[in-house]
């Protein structure tokens, strides 16, 4: 008699990493994490923290400290989805990473007092916030189409704050007092509307007008780049016309020179890569816009005109250039590793308008070069997919996100962009993303640089 034993069926193999870029596949992943993270920095109020903290933090700050977590518990497994191997940005962001520990560690060596050292300890764990958001975003969005899905969703709230924006200036009605939800409180930060030259110029849900211009300046690139690329999509192109008007409203109703100023650079960076085709279109457009906003808004173009040929009695300016004194002071003291990230600030300290001075006095060389460095090696990643890929969106979307890093770059030079919540979480967030970008095209690369296998049982020098 046989003996049968009843078969037990294999066990299902473990989807590799690989597997997770193929747009079929659905579910919570790090593109999940970097969209709420996009949803929630744009959306919620700058000035709204978490009740009961021993110090300010934001909804977006607690998304990227999760972000920071999951990062590092997906690359102690193989099975969180996280990608491995080596990447530029990554590389950046942990140079970076480890000169703030090191300024951080050697101001807190010595004696500070209290209230510089708490400052110290804040500024740290938002670091780990926004490194944790540009990791997550680098090593956690696998595939073009899951990045497509972070930036859309990126573009739609930049266009929903623009909304916000229209509301402050027209109506003088400002739904962030609206938005104070059960276990959080407003700080005691600048109100979401001012006045500048008799006119309003609002801040949104940022933290101040400025900041409100240079998100503005970084996210219409994205904008332009799904509304183009639409028709060779299959989809309407509307609703993203209609996102880049709503964004570009909000950047002119912060009545602010540095918005101005990112959206040249932008134009600068995009004009060089774009077809002539677009170039013409893109011009039409923006004098149509133009064209509408003097109508909408009388005044409106003659105080943006005002604020370039009145540079040499603008007080803003001078108060800018006063203080240099004082930072060179401040830096020759601690040249290389700064006096401490955080322990520089208002109203205890002279404000630089200037974040790679302040940079230099808190950080040092060492701090201000890995910052600086984060925006260069994000720039080059996404140039570098213009170079590795043939695909005509691709590459677009590459020469995009580079447009959208140059505006933090050089708007540095014009406020301290550090101290403002969103603006620093947008430009980690679209650093990681050029990470992201890179390797997805390298991957799709790939195959193509492979040699062409042997017919078998032919073997050459090196099989022997």
């Amino acid at each position: 008699m046989v003996r049968t034993f009843p078969t037990v069926p294999a066990p299902a193999p473990v989807a590799s990493l690989d597997s997770l870029d193929r747009p079929g596949l659905r579910g919570a992943d790090g593109a999940t994490l970097a969209a709420a993270f996009a949803v929630v920095l744009m959306l919620s109020p700058a000035r709204l923290v978490f009740r009961g903290l021993p110090f300010s933090l934001t909804p977006a700050d607690a998304v990227g400290l999760f972000a920071a977590l999951w990062w590092f518990c997906a690359h102690l497994t193989t099975t969180l989805g996280a990608a491995k191997g080596s990447n530029p940005v990554r590389t950046a962001l942990f140079m970076y990473t480890t000169a703030m520990l090191a300024t951080y560690g050697y101001a807190s060596a010595a004696y500070l007092p209290p209230d510089e050292l708490d400052m110290a300890d804040h500024s740290i764990v938002l670091v780990v916030a926004t490194v944790g958001i540009g990791l997550g975003a680098c090593d956690g969005i696998r595939g073009r189409e899951r990045l497509d899905f972070v930036l859309r969703c990126l573009v739609i709230s930049g266009a929903a704050v623009g909304v916000i924006a229209a509301l402050q200036f027209v109506l003088e009605f400002d739904l962030t007092k609206y938005l104070a939800f059960p276990g959080f409180r407003f700080t005691s930060e600048l109100p979401a509307i001012l006045e500048r030259n008799t006119l309003r110029r609002v801040a949104a849900t940022t933290g101040h007008p400025i900041e409100l211009g240079v998100v503005c300046a970084m996210i219409i690139p994205l904008a332009l780049h799904y509304a183009f690329g639409a028709r060779d999509r299959g989809e309407p192109s509307l609703r993203w016309w209609v996102c880049c008007a709503l964004i570009g409203v909000g950047l002119m109703f912060s009545v602010s020179r540095s918005a101005v100023l990112g959206l040249a650079v932008v134009g600068v960076v995009l004009v060089a890569g774009w077809p002539a085709r677009r170039r013409l279109w893109a011009a039409l457009g923006g004098v149509g816009f133009l064209v509408g906003m003097k109508v909408a808004v009388p005044g409106l173009m003659s105080v943006f005109l005002g604020l370039f040929t009145s540079l040499s009695s603008d007080s803003s300016i001078q108060y800018r250039t006063h203080d240099y004194a004082v930072a060179a002071t401040e830096i020759g003291n601690r040249f290389w590793v700064g006096r401490g990230l955080g322990t520089w600030y208002a109203p205890k300290h002279l404000i630089f308008d200037n974040q790679y001075i302040l940079s230099l006095v808190e950080t040092g060389v060492i701090g201000m070069a890995t910052f600086s460095g984060i925006f260069l090696t994000g720039i080059w990643a996404a140039l570098r997919v213009r170079r590795l890929s043939s695909d005509p969106a691709v590459r677009d979307l590459g020469l995009t996100l580079a447009a959208c890093l140059v505006v933090p770059l050089v708007g540095a030079a014009t406020f301290d962009l550090r101290s403002f919540a969103t603006v620093t979480g947008l430009s980690f967030l679209i650093i990681g993303a050029t990470g992201s970008l890179l390797r997805a095209t390298r991957r799709a690369r790939a195959p193509a640089l492979r040699p062409p296998e042997r017919p078998a049982g032919e073997t050459g020098r090196g099989d022997r």
